[in-house]
């Protein structure tokens, strides 16, 4: 065989922390805490830890399970196990291609604010105008957006070991610290209590299906899950190394460093906004709009402010590693090519894809596609579409097919599967029919049938 040896995790430590690297991305630091605001706060997070716990679990522990076994990145996974299932394994593949792109778009605008901090320009990021007119550029937005997905690149070239095992036991201790000490620091902001409060108890008045499609979704988002990244990483993970125990210690690291991106935002909200649903239902822009307002009204702001955007580049960059390490592995196994070519080729096909999705808020501002940007339409066709369908398809794959004790004997080369119960019950039941729940109500709220 012509293919490179494959190459492997050194330990449990190298996995956990590459897997959580993964998982902990930019929808930890802005779109968790932007949900959990607009759905109620504390009805939101109890709502998700509970969803985290069993259907996030099973998932993920599926996922591993697969790639360990066969040894083989999404495509060769599926294709192995049955024949039939290898278009899922091509699924799989396409999420992680159409979202390394205009992911690294969005890493190269957190890679601009965080330069603006810390050469002097924090101030102007404050401006209402600043972050319109930065991303409606040609030339300035396409430099970082390159420097970005270039860092992700090198990085990958270097390997499991030497590059993102490395980097993952440097990064994320770092992002935990960072997560912390801006979360300490909002919560005791004067008037912060508001905040804490809306974010940390339940109010089950607040509670709705809506509550409940808007956590999975995000679960999805957050969790790295149904877009081949897991069954690659997975694919690397020694046979000695617990699975059980490795899933666990990825979802608290996960859950955690969402939990602290809402502490640093949901009070901060409140201190500075008064916790108005305008202020609170910000979205997207509250990290590049909101957010540097914030420190600009606190002392000692640009420097705090300086820390966060390292933390949100970090955060970034785990994740973008991980996208695109799931499709240079599989250029790799489909390919037969070193990784050093697969990366070249990658690379190439992000820049040129990426282009799309940052000229669409520039020149070709007027372009749309079903009524959307290009970034907002890949976000969406990746997101709201295929990663349900992946996710359907795995869960009918594992609970009928293949059969849960698959997966289960799997696990248990390395030790007792203690949730083995709440797994197959899971992955047979309840993950199908939650999942088709957030497709149906992902399209139809995309095109105005039906708003959650």
């Amino acid at each position: 065989m012509s293919q490179e040896k494959r190459s492997s995790f050194t330990g449990k430590i190298g996995f956990v922390l590459a897997a959580a690297g993964s998982a902990v991305g930019l929808g930890n630091i802005w779109r968790f805490p932007y949900l959990a605001a607009k759905y109620g706060g504390g009805i939101f997070l109890l709502v998700y830890i509970l969803l985290a716990v069993t259907f996030g679990f099973a998932l993920m522990i599926a996922e591993i399970a697969i790639g360990r076994k066969t040894g083989l990145s999404a495509i060769g996974a599926f294709k192995l196990l049955n024949k039939k299932f290898s278009f899922l394994g091509w699924l799989a593949a396409i999420i992680p291609a159409i979202i390394l792109p205009y992911y690294s778009v969005i890493g190269g605008w957190v890679a601009k604010y965080l330069w603006s901090f810390i050469s002097g320009g924090a101030f102007q990021t404050a401006n209402d105008t600043y972050f319109g007119n930065f991303i409606s550029q040609t030339g300035e937005p396409i430099s970082w957006f390159i420097l970005f997905i270039g860092i992700t690149a090198l990085i990958v070239l270097c390997g499991v070991e030497k590059g993102i095992e490395k980097v993952s036991k440097i990064m994320m201790p770092v992002l935990v610290v960072l997560s912390l000490f801006i979360a300490i620091y909002s919560v005791c902001l004067p008037g912060a209590s508001e905040g804490v409060k809306y974010y940390l108890l339940p109010d089950f008045s607040r509670f709705s299906a809506t509550t409940v499609l808007a956590a999975l979704g995000q679960l999805f988002y957050s969790m790295s899950l149904a877009m081949g990244i897991m069954i690659t990483y997975g694919s690397y993970m020694k046979k000695e190394v617990s699975l059980e125990a490795s899933v666990t210690q990825i979802e608290i690291f996960d859950t955690g460093i969402a939990f602290l991106a809402g502490m640093m935002i949901i009070p901060a909200v409140f201190v500075f906004s008064g916790g108005t649903p305008e202020a609170l239902g910000k979205g997207p822009s509250l990290m590049f709009v909101t957010l540097p307002k914030v420190f600009e009204s606190m002392t000692g702001g640009t420097v705090v402010g300086a820390l966060f955007f390292i933390l949100v580049f970090f955060a970034a960059l785990t994740s973008s590693i991980s996208l695109m390490e799931t499709v240079v592995s599989i250029v790799c196994d489909k390919c037969k090519v070193k990784r050093g070519v697969s990366c070249l080729i990658v690379f190439i096909f992000s820049v040129a894809l990426g282009l799309l999705s940052t000229l669409g808020y520039g020149i070709w501002s007027e372009v749309k596609i079903i009524g959307l940007q290009f970034l907002d339409f890949f976000d969406f066709i990746s997101n709201s579409v295929l990663m349900p369908v992946v996710a359907f398809f795995t869960s009918i794959f594992v609970g009928y097919v293949i059969k849960p004790k698959t997966i289960a004997d799997e696990v248990e080369i390395s030790g007792k599967f203690k949730r083995k119960a709440l797994f197959e019950v899971v992955i047979k039941y309840l993950a199908p029919v939650c999942i088709i729940l957030i497709l149906v109500s992902s399209v139809l709220d995309a095109f105005g049938i039906f708003k959650i």
